[in-house]
């Protein structure tokens, strides 16, 4: 390879699947040792074009060429990119829960000596990667023992073992908290330092224009441009509109609240951990939504939004231990999430691979599936009224999909995301509970979605948004409560919340005076 010349070139790559040409005539140049980071909008063919580099997407499975360290390679499987250095970490990670750290990095590739694996190797060696990535922990340590920012720095690790020169991360700080995120950012940085070569997906733009040497825009399987950070000064709003064709004057669709009166509230709601007894999830959590509303939820990771939305919907985590819920001013006993859904609560989770979409369903399948005793008659499907209902949801929320069979495995994060808000909106809720609505989800997407969440509650519905997003919480909601430490510690209304007042009352061990 000549020393000047770029590490990897992707000429005219060109990807199609039945009816959909996810890919048409696709370039791509990345220069050595530079972080080099990947934009578009979901479904514009990023995941897609990684899959076709990696091998995942084999030769001749689509058309162009890769040109790697000078040569044209032509990768018949995920193994042999890997011979060459080349290393892909996905978005959902691929690691074993029940296996230790050592067992996990080298999982496939497990040193022998005399025919057998040498497991005292393993772990000397394991050690060493840890330590290039800044993981502490014991090398025996189960995977599923750690948090999700550790998990992602075995992968990384795992990538080390199989001695990676151009490495591939999607989306790798969606689920992370600020502090994870800002480790593996200056990973990044300390990698590109070594002359190691990074890829990286990401939809936050301001760890993008804060990390990347270059960046390459996609727009509906299209390159669109290739911005050279340093030379053209590339910022956000530039980027927002090379990924959407157009001007977004503001993130936030506008919208008038029509705030009515109280009709759900919570008082003294305490909950204890299920596994560690002496540890109390939520502790003490009084608050109220008014209809018309939007409540945002802010915390840091661990503070206990989600334990406490989640015990709120028919005690699905945690142990109950005392606690009281009004809603339209009698109290009401949510002992089960059939209970929940009954008196008008829905709950969409924040992972909506694992646990709001059955991924092997396909689309009207899934809308329907919260209450489908709305469409059985008799104890027998209404298909006619499923497919109905599938297709006007697809319509309103302006689902990209050809067909409401379609399963949802193919749609993009967004447009997943969509189908989850239509599974819960069917089941005609009073309060809707949004659990990070927008993770992984890109600029135009994520602008749809807002503009769902204002309409559900101009409705007069009830919305609660928990968001790890200061600015997502702040230009969307009428009212903030900060969480922290599994209790309630602040109230903050539109026109008084900036991050600083945020982040204040997201550190205070102090509980919010009840009134």
């Amino acid at each position: 390879m000549d020393a000047a010349g770029p590490l990897l070139e992707m000429r005219s790559i060109t990807k199609e699947f039945p009816g959909v040409k996810a890919l048409a005539d696709v370039n791509l140049v990345v220069r050595p040792g530079e972080i080099h980071a990947i934009c578009g909008e979901n479904g514009a063919g990023k995941s897609t074009l990684m899959k076709v580099l990696s091998g995942v997407y084999p030769y001749g499975s689509y058309q162009g060429s890769i040109v790697y360290r000078g040569e044209e390679t032509r990768f018949a499987d995920i193994r042999a990119s890997e011979r060459a250095g080349i290393v892909i970490i996905h978005q959902e990670l691929a690691l074993v829960p029940g296996m230790s750290i050592t067992e996990n990095i080298f999982l496939g590739n497990e040193p022998r000596r005399f025919g057998r694996i040498d497991w005292k190797s393993a772990n000397h060696r394991a050690l060493q990667l840890m330590e290039m990535v800044g993981l502490r922990d014991d090398p025996d340590t189960l995977v599923k023992d750690i948090g999700v920012g550790k998990q992602q720095l075995v992968e990384i690790a795992k990538a080390f073992a199989k001695d990676v020169q151009l490495l591939i991360l999607d989306e790798p700080t969606a689920a992370l908290n600020e502090t994870d995120s800002r480790h593996l950012l200056d990973l990044l940085r300390g990698f590109r330092e070594r002359g190691i070569t990074s890829i990286m997906i990401s939809h936050k733009l301001n760890e993008i224009e804060a990390v990347a040497d270059s960046i390459t825009i996609l727009r509906d399987g299209r390159t669109i441009e290739t911005l050279d950070v340093a030379a053209s000064g590339a910022d956000e709003d530039r980027i927002v509109r090379g990924m959407v064709g157009r001007e977004l004057n503001s993130r936030f669709p506008p919208h008038t609240p029509q705030i009515q009166d109280v009709f759900f509230e919570v008082r003294d709601w305490t909950v204890r951990h299920p596994i560690s007894t002496e540890r109390l999830v939520c502790k003490g959590s009084s608050f109220t939504v008014r209809r018309g509303e939007i409540v945002g939820f802010a915390g840091l990771m661990g503070a206990g939004r989600t334990e406490l939305a989640m015990s709120l919907f028919g005690r699905s985590y945690g142990v109950y231990l005392h606690g009281r819920i009004f809603k339209d001013g009698r109290e009401v006993e949510l002992k089960s999430v059939a209970d929940a859904i009954r008196h008008g609560l829905a709950y969409v989770s924040e992972d909506r691979k694992a646990i709001g979409l059955n991924l092997l369903d396909d689309i009207k399948t899934s809308v329907v599936a919260a209450k489908l005793g709305k469409i059985t008659h008799r104890g027998v499907l209404d298909k006619a009224a499923q497919y109905r209902e599938a297709e006007s949801y697809r319509k309103s929320l302006r689902i990209k999909t050809p067909t409401v069979d379609e399963g949802v495995v193919k749609l993009s994060g967004g447009n997943q995301q969509k189908v989850v808000l239509a599974k819960w909106m069917f089941t005609d809720p009073d309060l809707l509970i949004l659990d990070e609505p927008t993770r992984g989800i890109d600029v135009g997407a994520k602008y749809e979605i807002y503009g769902i969440i204002q309409s559900l509650a101009a409705q007069g519905r009830g919305v609660i948004v928990i968001s790890s997003e200061l600015p997502e919480l702040i230009g969307l909601c009428d009212r903030i409560y900060t969480v922290a430490e599994g209790q309630i510690t602040g109230e903050t209304r539109r026109g008084e919340a900036d991050p600083e007042t945020l982040m204040k009352k997201m550190t205070s061990t102090k509980r919010m005076p009840t009134r």
